[in-house]
Parts: C-alpha cells; structure tokens; sequence
C-alpha cells in the first residue's frame, strides 16, 4: 500500500495540482519550505469528520485528506451511498480508510476528532457547528454560516464561550492575489472606495413540480432534516434542490452571493448598513423554486458608500468579462476581482494599469470544487489557527457580519420594504414582520443551545 504521500501526489495529478502551484513535495502556494517543513516537523496531526458528502462536502473531503497535517477520521452524512462514495475517495488519497457515522451527535463524543468540517444543507450549518463547538470541537462551515441571523448570533456566541477555531469557507480571504488586492484598496490604489458591484450569474435548470414519494433507500430522510420542522419528501429535493426551498435553503444570494459581498466589505472597511433593500423574483420558471432566480440587494452605508450585489441563477451572461466577481470604484479608479485569485486595476480613463492573472486554473461554475488548489491554502490557515493559534482569515465574526448582510436582503425582498438597520449591530429597526424572519422554527428538540 502507498503511504499518504505518495497517495497524495496521485490525487494532485488527477485534480490537476501541477508543479506550477505547488511547491516540490507538496508544500501548497504561499508557503515557503521552511515554514512547510517546520509543519511537518511538528508532527502535528488534526483529525476531523467531514459532514455532508453528497457534491462540495465530497471535495471538502478530498482535499483535507490530501493534506499531510489532517486526517479524515469519520464520514458523517446520512445517505449510504454519498457516505460509501467518499470513504472510498479518502481512503484512495490518504491511504487509511474512515468510518461511517451518520448522525452527528454520535459521532462528535467519538475520540480521535479535533473538529468538524461541514458542507450539510444550510439549515443545518449553525446547529451542526454550536453541536461540535459545545463538544470542544474546532469547525471548519462552509458558507453561509447561518440559516437565519438569530444562529449567526448562537455561533459567535458559542465561539466565545468555548474559544474553539471557527472558520468559514470564505476561501478567498487567503487567496493570495485576492489578499494582495485588498491591502492595495487599503493603501489607497484607487483613491477612496464608495462603491463596491458584485454579482454572481449561471444558467440552471429548472427543478420541475416534485412529487411527495417513498424515501429512498439508503437515505436518513428524518436525520437530513434534522433541525427543520418535518414536511414529506419529495422527489425534486435531496441532494442539491433544497437550496431553493426557504425551509432548508436560502437561496442564490446566501450560496453564491456571500462570497462576493464580503470582498467588498473588507475592501470598504465596513459593516453594517444603514438600509438594506432587495427586489427580484422566481421569473424563468413555473415550479417548485421558491428562492429568487433574478435578485437585487442593495446595502446603503450612507456617506460611507454603498453595495449591490446582482444574482442570476437562469441566465449566465458575464459582467465585465466574469460570471462572479466585485467592481470596486473608487475616487481615482477602479479594481476588479474576478471569480478567481486575479485582479485588474484601471484608472478613471478607463485604461488597464495593472493587471494580475490568475495562476491557478479556476471553474468558477462548479458547483462541488472550482478552486480546490487554492482552497488548501483556507484549509492550512485553519491548522494554523487550530495548531498555533493564529489568526483564522475567515474568522466566525467576519463570517457572521457577511452572511447577516445577505440575509438581510433575503429579509427585504421577502418583505417587500426597505429595512432600517441599526449600524452598530445589525438589528433590524421598528418593523415586525422583518423581525419574524430573524429567526427560524426548529423541530421540537432540535433547538440549538449554548452548553
């Protein structure tokens, strides 16, 4: 049997890892071989269980196991064949093989687990990562942080009381040209910034009128659900249309549009808003799709500036030459960050005066790993907060500020009124039906607690 490192060199060539990336013997970009090997020789190792396996958190699963410093220890999902399929895959590129665990209560008073990485269903984002922060766990969420802002709020709380690592899968906070951007607005590149774009644009399907039906074999549908109050299943849900059902999912603007909208507010500086307002609608197709496929969210900070975001989930016509990015305007110019780690910078004629391109292959329209070389770099900077007690990039208050921005939109256009916001935390002001968006119902024994 190969040991782990050779087993990993294999899946670098098959995921397309070349030698431009990566430094001889698999040190990752931005990390030089001194600071590699003083990781290694630490022989420091954090064991973890990856939830939610089915599409991202099969990727997620792959790529901590390509990495000497972790190892995937269990699989918890609650389909046996998503779990069955990614044991395999971390079993082929780690060399040892882990366990199958599928509730998650269980699995996180098991020895040998330092943390959780999960990429479940949104709705279990919040409680899955307030479980493990109460079992003394490190977690690793993918975004968004939070189903409603009232679990955003649990989270960070939770962090605090127990001061485990909490970082979110805001993966462009440690891209390096992405980072290099940002410290340029920072030190003034483009003059003041006033105004941040961001969009997000793809063409999917439609996902039909579903059929409530027999779950299928194989599937844990009441354990899927977990925190949400029980509805039947349905044929069109499980495994990736329920992001497109307020009940589990939150919509393209929480998947997608998190990403974006947090670059532009580390680029400005800012926080919360003033007001929020959104409009948009489900207009492609006539069916079960109950989140917005054309969305608007604009985020007014008053004299501070303001951010839109932009969502397309049915028509993938670029923006300024991308499907996903930020527009930063500025007094004296413009800079772009495009969906990967690449940025352009253009002064107030319009011309090009810097340009940074991209070093990494990216597919910014794949759904399960479009950035999975750079995204190692996100998955050392968490060992490094876990093992040395740096700095996580994406750290659980910057991922709650981000994702509260967004949903605040959601809450808009759902309501149909602009929401006053109070600037210093967030809040909601005098209006009651936003106020019943807040927070979300749970199944009676599922509510997530602080212990």
């Amino acid at each position: 049997m190969m040991n782990k490192s050779e087993n990993r060199r294999n899946f670098i060539k098959k995921t397309g890892m070349t030698g431009a990336a990566l430094y001889l013997g698999g040190v990752l970009p931005g990390f030089s071989a001194a600071s590699y090997r003083r990781i290694a020789g630490a022989n420091k190792r954090v064991n973890v269980v990856v939830m939610g396996v089915n599409s991202r958190g099969l990727a997620l699963a792959g790529n901590f196991a390509a990495q000497d410093n972790f190892e995937v220890t269990y699989i918890c999902d609650v389909d046996e064949q998503a779990a069955a399929r990614c044991i395999g895959k971390v079993e082929e590129v780690q060399g040892r093989r882990p366990k199958a665990e599928p509730d998650l209560r269980k699995v996180l008073q098991y020895n040998g687990v330092d943390a959780l990485v999960t990429a479940a269903p949104d709705h279990w984002h919040a409680p899955a990562t307030i479980l493990a922060s109460n079992a003394g766990k490190h977690v690793y969420v993918e975004k968004p942080l939070s189903h409603s802002p009232q679990e955003g709020e649990l989270v960070v709380a939770a962090a605090k009381k127990h001061g485990n690592v909490i970082q979110m899968g805001n993966q462009r906070r440690t891209w390096p040209n992405v980072v290099e951007a940002i410290n340029a607005l920072h030190q003034g590149v483009i003059g003041r910034v006033y105004f941040a774009k961001t969009w997000y644009a793809n063409n999917r399907p439609s996902i039909g009128i579903g059929k409530k039906t027999a779950v299928p074999k194989g599937l844990d549908f009441d354990l899927w659900q977990g925190p949400a109050p029980r509805r039947d299943f349905q044929d069109n849900l499980v495994h990736y249309n329920w992001h497109w059902f307020w009940h589990w999912g939150t919509g393209e603007a929480m998947g997608n549009g998190v990403h974006t909208v947090d670059l532009a507010r580390w680029g400005m500086k800012l926080d919360y808003p003033n007001t929020v307002s959104s409009v948009g609608g489900r207009y492609r197709y006539r069916d079960d799709w109950e989140t917005p496929d054309t969305q608007s969210i604009q985020l007014d900070y008053g004299d501070k500036g303001l951010i839109t975001w932009e969502g397309r989930s049915c028509n993938s016509r670029f923006v300024d030459g991308a499907s996903v990015g930020v527009l930063f305007y500025g007094e004296e110019g413009t800079l772009q960050i495009e969906g990967g780690n690449a940025y352009k910078i253009y002064d107030l004629k319009n011309k090009l005066v810097k340009e940074v391109k991209n070093d990494v292959a990216l597919d910014t329209l794949n759904r399960t790993s479009p950035s999975q070389t750079l995204d190692a770099i996100h998955l050392q900077n968490f060992f490094d907060a876990i093992t040395k007690g740096t700095a996580p990039a994406a750290n659980v208050e910057d991922g709650h500020v981000s994702t509260l921005l967004v949903q605040l939109g959601n809450i808009a256009l759902r309501t149909g009124q602009q929401l006053s916001i109070d600037p210093s935390n967030g809040h909601i002001l005098q209006n009651e039906a936003a106020q019943e968006l807040w927070k979300r119902s749970y199944e009676p024994g599922w509510e997530p607690g602080i212990s």
